[in-house]
């Protein structure tokens, strides 16, 4: 026992003897210090004293599609160190190759009646219609970053994808390009979808009068988000000849400057590569990645602040919050050069 309660104190952050105030429902601890302690049991897999079980108010489940892309991991470290700050413990929740999904999830973190989930890069909506039903029935606080697929009626934190093409295009066009090409995530990707929006806009404000219309579809590829995707996937834009493409992630733009080394290209002297996200590591590429950022700071804490208010029950309305990105020139976009 005494050895349990040693854990727990070191996992809570407090001494001894408030976990043991704690266990014995003294009423003189703060509530939140009374939170920790009993998330510490739950995380290290002690039972509760029988007068404390029930609502597990500590807990918030993260829900993320992968950990291989870098953005992933940046948003889950930024949100879980808020999450702590305010006395609540993250469970994160990856989906996994053996078949573990977010529907598996969230059966669980229902179960185990955590306090909250945030879904990061993905929504209850990939786990089917029923588990939204039953997180709204159950009034489990949602807040998604970046969500895969429309949700609307729930609290939404989102970059703002269309000024992050937009600032794309700006840049390549005062580059010379005119050829400008696209890699996007699958079909029904709201992200894609939305970025995808944005260069559609563009073109048509551009296009000649009588042009084709859809003539951009050659310079446009939908794929996976892995850089094998990416690599894969560039062959169509340059064989319409595009000159500068613009990545839906980092990931696929590494695919894409791949593949033009496959190609016998060079980047940028013949093929100008924009990705999305400024993971870790992407000055470090080469060449050093131009790509634009997500404010993930701002938005993981807009998420936590978003998550907290929702728990207090002072929630605002279910809305969308878009946060700007900026576009960070490297080295792998130059000036047009024909081939």
């Amino acid at each position: 026992m005494a050895t349990k309660l040693t854990e727990v104190a070191a996992f809570a952050g407090v001494s001894l003897a408030t976990v043991r105030r704690v266990l014995n429902d003294q009423p003189s601890i703060a509530q939140e210090t009374r939170e920790r302690v009993l998330t510490a049991l739950d995380v290290l897999g002690h039972e509760r004293p029988s007068k404390l079980r029930g609502h597990r108010a500590g807990l918030v489940g993260l829900v993320v599609p992968d950990l291989q892309n870098p953005i992933f991991p940046a948003f889950v470290e930024t949100v879980s160190a808020g999450l702590v700050k305010q006395g609540l413990m993250p469970v994160l929740c990856t989906r996994t190759a053996d078949g573990v999904s977010e529907a598996n999830y969230i059966k669980l973190l229902m179960d185990h009646e955590v306090a909250g989930i945030v879904f990061i890069g993905s929504s209850y909506a990939d786990a089917g219609p029923e588990h939204g039903r039953a997180l709204k029935e159950r009034g489990i606080p949602v807040v998604l970053i970046n969500p895969a697929d429309a949700n609307d009626g729930v609290r939404r934190i989102t970059v703002d994808d269309a000024s992050a093409v937009d600032q794309a295009l700006e840049h390549l066009r005062a580059l010379g390009h005119t050829r400008i090409g696209m890699l996007l995530g699958p079909g029904g990707h709201i992200p894609s979808a939305r970025k995808l929006g944005a260069f559609v806009a563009d073109w048509e404000r551009r296009a000649a009068p009588g042009g084709e219309p859809g003539a951009w579809r050659e310079l446009v590829a939908h794929t996976g988000f892995s850089m094998e995707d990416g690599r894969t996937a560039t062959a169509r834009p340059l064989e319409a000849g595009a000159t500068a493409l613009i990545c839906a992630s980092d990931a696929l733009a590494l695919g894409a400057v791949r593949a033009a080394y496959r190609q016998g290209l060079s980047v940028p002297g013949d093929l100008s590569v924009v990705g999305f996200d400024d993971s870790p590591y992407m000055i470090a590429t080469d060449p050093p990645l131009t790509t634009v950022r997500q404010p993930v700071r701002a938005m993981g804490a807009a998420a936590v602040d978003a998550l907290k208010a929702q728990i207090g029950g002072h929630a605002g309305p279910p809305d969308e919050t878009l946060y700007e990105p900026e576009l960070i020139v490297r080295a792998s976009t130059g000036v047009v050069r024909s081939r």
